[in-house]
């Protein structure tokens, strides 16, 4: 019935403006730059993973870093509790709250994202890489990594080599 109503004419299929994808040059370029951040929040002892690529990564609390592959897109982070923190005020924020008087657990999971976000910019700041807040309506409490400038990495390549 559906298939004879689209070939009348009277449904058609559902259309999606997708933003358009980044060369394959650029997403490698991004790839190699998420591999960095990874790197070097393991060495600062945090537990990371690239949620784009482990699909394990998203039970997993710590560090998950993003490529996004289209051209207004970049390399993203943010950072996870464990299930039964972040379970716990999800479930809570389903059901309603007072945002002026949040539940107490609802308000430690704010709390810590929120000091976590701001301890991953710090942290990739001190190691070279050019980090910012992108705009919260869109990317929530992740972290944009814009760029790596230093020579941190390589020195140290070299000196662990």
């Amino acid at each position: 019935m559906i298939n004879d109503l689209r070939d009348k004419g009277h449904m058609t299929e559902p259309e999606f403006d997708l933003p358009p994808k980044a060369t394959p040059e650029v997403v490698a370029e991004r790839n190699t730059l998420a591999d960095e951040v990874c790197r070097e929040l393991t060495r600062a002892g945090l537990p990371v993973h690239r949620g784009d690529l482990d699909v394990g990564a998203q039970k997993r609390p710590g560090a998950r870093v993003y490529v996004e592959p289209f051209v207004e897109g970049g390399v993203y982070m943010n950072w996870h509790t464990d299930a039964e923190l972040s379970t716990a005020a999800i479930e809570l924020f389903g059901q309603g709250i007072d945002y002026a008087n949040p539940p107490q657990v609802v308000r430690h999971h704010s709390t810590v994202l929120k000091h976590m976000q701001a301890a991953l910019m710090g942290i990739l700041a001190s190691a070279g890489f050019e980090v910012e807040e992108p705009d919260r309506h869109g990317h929530g409490s992740m972290v944009h990594v814009k760029a790596y400038g230093g020579n941190w990495v390589v020195y140290t390549s070299r000196l662990e080599g």
